[in-house]
């Protein structure tokens, strides 16, 4: 106690991992209950995670401005809940349907890569006009946005000791931290106003799959050893995951941690699947599926709260004109691609609207942050597989290879 009245006196205060995790659980409660309140958040799909976590970090910002109280969080939980996440994404992938999704798949990666294209010309034009190195443009354009910030902190090395850009992952946070809060803000009522404009008609299916997400009634349906076994596969497949990471490093690609983890889970499925169709004494998908399903949305949930409770508001200010207005721009830039194209060639159905809800995630946050938009959507209006299937595909894993290669073509 005495050393946190110290770090006050001292215009300081730094919370542990174990503190700062339970904060996050208690945000996440407040946003739930404020969502669970606020018919118009529900209506247009408002991540509840989002809310928490926003509301910690104007807290926090409040309390540098007024009293020069810097409060900082132990984040490293953080990035485990992220890996779980994703091991729980590829435990969900179900290979043998990518058949029915196969076509949009393609086409969303498609999308996906014209979109990057126009993203960074768009932050390169920006850098350029504000007098910048137009490879700065970059760094708020895919690596910050489509990539986040595993991807900003990987090239930002590059960006500064070889292209002799100062602060490069400061300005790339920066850009990530807007892209990621914009990301939550829109996604739900891009799905909202098009399924009003175009009179769509939400899912009839009563049932959501794992990873889905997520029925109340979910929780009836757990049980102790469904719920040890997914524990014991998301382990098995963080440690495969982390190999494969470790195997993709060998190569030039700079790819964030959690690639392995969704191929690890991905293998994992395909090969029980493959092996033990009906089931083995430690392969029993349909028992620890309701467990890999609770675990993925708890994971999703901390993670997003953390991730912007962590967020020091204050640090964009020296960079206050370049990104307000760049930022403006690719927000704008992403509402218009996501309702003029991505909708159109998406299907102009239900599944659509919700892979639209998952685009801003795509473009300007994360997967996590798409998939966040999509489950705050299916709650409120039903399931949509073939969304689930095919958005944590393409921007947890498709997306980060041809991203990567198009930053490398761009920033020579």
């Amino acid at each position: 106690m005495s050393s946190v009245i110290n770090n006050i006196y001292g215009h300081s205060l730094a919370l542990s991992g174990f503190v700062s995790l339970t904060i996050a659980i208690l945000l996440l409660f407040i946003g739930k209950g404020v969502v669970a309140r606020t018919a118009l958040m529900r209506e247009y799909g408002i991540p509840e995670s989002m809310v928490g976590g926003l509301l910690c970090a104007i807290l926090v910002c409040v309390l540098h401005y007024t009293i020069s109280l810097d409060t900082s969080f132990e984040l490293d939980a953080r990035d485990d809940l992220l890996l779980y996440f994703f091991a729980a994404l590829g435990l969900s992938s179900n290979i043998r349907q990518l058949p029915s999704g196969g076509k949009y798949l393609v086409l969303l990666l498609f999308l996906s890569t014209i979109f990057i294209i126009l993203q960074n010309s768009l932050g390169m034009m920006m850098a350029s006009l504000f007098g910048m190195d137009p490879h700065a443009g970059l760094l708020v354009g895919s690596i910050s946005l489509t990539g986040g910030v595993g991807t900003t902190l990987a090239w930002a090395p590059h960006f500064e000791g070889q292209l002799g850009i100062d602060s490069a992952s400061e300005l790339g946070i920066a850009a990530n931290m807007v892209g990621m809060v914009s990301a939550c803000f829109i996604g739900g009522p891009i799905a909202s106003w098009l399924m009003r404009r175009h009179s769509v008609k939400p899912s009839a299916d009563s049932e959501l799959e794992v990873g889905k997400l997520f029925k109340k009634e979910l929780t009836s349906q757990l049980d102790y050893y469904g719920v040890l076994l997914a524990i014991f596969w998301l382990n098995i497949a963080l440690i495969l995951g982390s190999s494969i990471s470790e195997l993709i490093k060998l190569t030039d690609l700079n790819l964030p941690g959690f690639v392995g983890c969704l191929i690890a889970g991905t293998l994992l499925r395909s090969i029980g699947d493959l092996l033990l169709p009906n089931g083995g004494r430690l392969w029993r998908f349909n028992e620890m599926k309701s467990g890999i399903a609770l675990i993925s949305d708890i994971s999703l949930g901390l993670f997003i709260t953390m991730a912007i409770m962590g967020l020091q508001l204050w640090e964009i200010q020296p960079i206050l004109g370049f990104i307000t207005v760049t930022m403006s721009l690719q927000i704008i830039l992403t509402i218009l691609f996501t309702v003029f194209l991505v909708f159109r060639l998406m299907g102009r159905d239900y599944e659509a609207t919700v892979v639209c809800s998952g685009f801003g995630g795509i473009a300007l946050g994360s997967t996590a942050t798409a998939v966040a938009n999509m489950t705050a959507v299916s709650r409120q209006y039903g399931a949509a597989p073939r969304a689930f299937l095919i958005v944590p595909l393409v921007c947890g894993f498709f997306i980060d290879l041809i991203n990567a290669l198009i930053i490398g073509l761009m920033s020579d």
